[in-house]
């Protein structure tokens, strides 16, 4: 059965598009990904070009993503809800409840994936380096 995986953060702006890539590519076939934010601010606009730049040099293409807003029927869809870091953790326990405090959870486990928002480009950099060895927490390390 393929895994359904959906990476949060709080505007879909810079930090879960790029999640969203790396698990996809990571996981192949085993997986699909979706990713959101909490909030409305980008919705419909496109990536960070910080964070498109950043991708790109790891050889992900970033260009298509366009940002949405999390809806309670991604909440459902989802397998596995996977919050960038704590504040955003606290906010999806709030909104969604007991229902689906089963699937929520950090990214990377027990710490924040840093929010590079208004930050140079190598932090940009750093937050994508993160991001991808992050993909290993979620998906077999036997996967290309």
């Amino acid at each position: 059965m393929m895994r359904k995986l959906l990476a949060v953060c709080l505007g879909n702006y810079c930090r879960s598009p790029f999640a969203e890539l790396a698990l996809a590519r990571r996981g192949g076939a085993a997986v699909t990904v979706r990713s959101a934010g909490l909030i409305g601010k980008w919705r419909d606009q496109p990536t960070n070009p910080s964070m498109i730049n950043a991708a790109r040099r790891l050889g992900f293409d970033l260009t298509l993503h366009r940002a949405q807003q999390i809806t309670l029927k991604m909440l459902e869809w989802a397998d596995d809800i996977l919050a960038m870091d704590a504040a955003v953790l606290d906010t999806l326990r709030a909104v969604a409840g007991e229902p689906y405090a089963g699937k929520l959870g950090l990214y990377l486990g027990d710490r924040d994936v840093p929010d590079p928002m208004g930050r140079g480009d190598e932090v940009f950099h750093d937050c994508a380096v993160l991001i991808e060895a992050g993909t290993a927490l979620h998906i077999g390390r036997d996967r290309p």
